[in-house]
């Protein structure tokens, strides 16, 4: 198991409750499984396991509202197979007979400092210095497989990799709780995954995330 620790910033960020079925409104904090959705962004393997154990919030809490123009409907899955089955169809979305405009409460300049380890899966033989190298490689390097981001897509976040000995910024000297957050998602059945949550609490900056078997369905 090695540890790592990234720097993460970007101009706004909404890492949304699941309770707010229409208008969209972020968690005070990232979310582990935003956080460790960057770390994949970096470097993903089936080999691999990467498990978030520490957010620190580098800048205050600060809210934003915007409105923004969505898409409020997805291509059919019943369309996608037909069209496969018969080797053509009709996949368009026409964006301007979908297009519906939503409110959001997010997050605004923000900065964290995230910990993670990263481990091997079960029963994976291969030696855990050769991912090891690989992700501070590509880190280093500012290389990813995807875009990282900071709860939605449009929201891209710049990332850092935090060395043993460099100098880093005090996390802001605010302590609240943050009530019932969402850890991450059960995949022990894939075709039905699970979200579970933790009661999540910011103390001097620091939000200490529990291991996932902790968390509650």
């Amino acid at each position: 198991m090695t540890h790592f620790c990234l720097e993460v910033s970007g101009p706004f960020a909404c890492f949304t409750r699941p309770e707010m079925k229409v208008e969209r409104v972020s968690y005070d904090v990232m979310t582990p499984s935003s956080a460790r959705s960057i770390f994949e962004a970096i470097l993903w393997k089936p080999a691999i396991r990467w498990r978030v154990l520490r957010i620190e919030v580098l800048k205050p809490i600060r809210w934003i509202n915007l409105r923004r123009n969505e898409v409020s409907a997805v291509l059919s899955t019943r369309n996608v197979q037909q069209a496969m089955a018969a080797g053509s169809g009709q996949l368009a979305l026409y964006i301007e007979d979908e297009r519906q405009q939503r409110a959001g409460y997010f997050l605004r300049d923000v900065a964290y400092r995230i910990h993670a380890d990263l481990s091997l899966a079960p029963n994976c033989n291969e030696p855990l210095m050769k991912y090891t190298e690989m992700f501070v490689r590509r880190a280093n390097k500012g290389q990813c497989v995807n875009q990282p981001y900071l709860g939605c897509r449009e929201f891209a976040a710049a990332f850092t990799l935090v060395a043993g000995d460099a100098p880093i910024a005090a996390p802001i000297a605010e302590t609240r709780d943050l009530g019932w957050m969402l850890h991450d998602l059960d995949f022990t059945h894939p075709s039905d995954p699970q979200p579970r949550f933790f009661n999540a609490k910011m103390v001097a900056g620091v939000v200490e995330v529990p291991p996932f078997e902790e968390a509650r369905g």
